[in-house]
């Protein structure tokens, strides 16, 4: 955060001043277990805990001043507080005071899936010529956002912020922070779909309000191999990137590497670029594509971007390969799962050369009305595919095994199935550790690596 000071903050946040402090504050937080010297405390409000209990702590910790919607009993000496109405409504207008300080190039990222793989790829790039704050972790959510937001310093040059979101307004919310000059939308699938009307039409909605906020010169860019997003119209600019007819950033001459990535020829109105990605997936298309686009209207030159993509490696359980001992492989795909992504993962699993295919799977959540059909399909996609051992685990995925005549295993948790899934882990496998987050299946891979 570039440094300000107290009557700053307070004006940004329409708060009242209790009591002011000489020290310029230099970052912000909303955990008082991690408060450093020179920051505003912000106490949140949650079902089960209030920030407020921490405040006395985290300045005594060595914060220099906090919000808080409680007029404290008692004000430490030299220690700055500001009263407002609601702290997480504070915490957006700081955020987005902050943000108009920057004449930066802001790209504003969502998408049912892919949103993270997308952040990630138009980072390097950028990185290539820019300074870019990116969203880390998972800070993509209302929280999450401006505190990344708060995080811009004097030397960023660019931003890419990642959004997610589980119901309607969430995007909108964020947009008014971030006021992207670049609105991305990955694709419209069927995560969280429970939470918006259970159609699709009802998700798209939802991410479309990214464009409520691009600024009027912004410029869309959007999958256009996506039925839904292909027909959107704007009164912005709008580049469709993509195998499509349509794409004005198109992808031709795709080659599946299995577990060695993808090659592509991405042609754009200015250049022809020959792609090697070393990240497997055939939506990997996606992402290279879109950061090409936005890369090329930044002003990058061919080397700059081509070098960018080459630098891109995925984060977290995303495709992360784990290569052990005996010829053993593990797909580490477990950060999320939705039937798109599921099916993704599996085709991946289908072409990687092995002696045994896995699949270890589990429930995928918020699906709403969807989720019997669509466990259902994700089993029947397996036969199809010959994956040659599925073992399930939770309740959701009951349904894979429904359909399945090769080799199958269910079992209601992670610990009920350690011993198939040590007997399964033969020298010469390649696993599949694919679930929603809420399943934990981050233990499922440190059980494999350990076997």
């Amino acid at each position: 955060m570039l440094k300000s000071y107290i009557d700053e903050i307070c004006a940004a946040v329409n708060g009242r001043l209790l009591q002011s402090c000489d020290t310029a504050i230099t970052a912000v937080t909303t955990d008082s277990r991690k408060v450093g010297e020179g920051q505003l405390f912000i106490p949140l409000v949650g079902e089960r805990f209030d920030g407020h209990n921490y405040i006395d702590s985290a300045l005594e910790s060595g914060a220099a001043a906090c919000l808080t919607a409680h007029r404290p009993e008692k004000l430490l000496p030299g220690k700055g507080y500001i009263l407002v109405e609601d702290t997480q409504a504070a915490l957006k207008a700081l955020a987005t005071w902050h943000r108009e300080r920057f004449a930066i190039p802001f790209v504003q990222v969502t998408g049912s899936a892919g949103k993270t793989t997308t952040k990630e790829m138009i980072a390097s790039v950028l990185g290539q010529r820019f300074r870019t704050l990116r969203t880390h972790a998972n800070l993509n959510n209302c929280i999450g956002t401006p505190l990344t937001l708060l995080s811009l310093e004097e030397e960023h040059q660019a931003a890419v912020i990642e959004t997610g979101m589980d119901h309607f307004g969430e995007i909108r919310y964020m947009g008014q922070m971030v006021q992207p000059d670049f609105a991305v939308i990955t694709n419209v699938g069927d995560a969280h779909i429970e939470n918006l009307g259970n159609t699709r039409q009802g998700t798209l909605r939802a991410k479309s309000e990214i464009f409520e906020n691009l600024n009027p010169d912004g410029i869309a860019v959007l999958n256009g191999d996506d039925e839904l997003l292909s027909g959107i119209t704007l009164q912005n600019e709008i580049l469709f990137c993509g195998k499509g007819e349509n794409c004005q950033v198109r992808v031709t001459d795709v080659e599946e590497l299995g577990i060695e990535g993808i090659r592509c020829t991405v042609t754009t109105p200015r250049e022809v670029y020959r792609v090697h990605v070393t990240t497997p997936g055939a939506y990997m298309i996606y992402p290279v594509s879109m950061a090409i686009a936005i890369g090329e209207r930044l002003g990058l030159n061919k080397d700059e971007i081509l070098t960018g993509i080459a630098a891109y490696r995925p984060v977290g359980s995303r495709m992360h390969l784990i290569h052990l001992p005996e010829d053993r492989l593990i797909i580490d795909d477990c950060y999320n799962a939705n039937p798109q992504s599921m099916a993704e993962a599996l085709n991946i699993l289908s072409r990687t050369p092995c002696r045994h295919r896995l699949a270890v799977l589990g429930d995928m959540g918020e699906l709403g009305e969807l989720s019997p059909s669509a466990h259902l399909r994700v089993g029947e996609l397996t036969q199809e595919l010959a994956i040659d051992t599925v073992i399930a685990i939770g309740d959701k995925a009951k349904r894979m095994t429904e359909k399945r005549t090769l080799e199958t295993y269910w079992y209601p948790t992670i610990g009920a199935a350690q011993e198939m899934l040590h007997r399964q882990f033969t020298p010469g496998t390649t696993a599949l550790v694919k679930a929603s987050h809420a399943m934990e299946f981050e233990k499922v891979v440190a059980f494999l690596e350990r076997q």
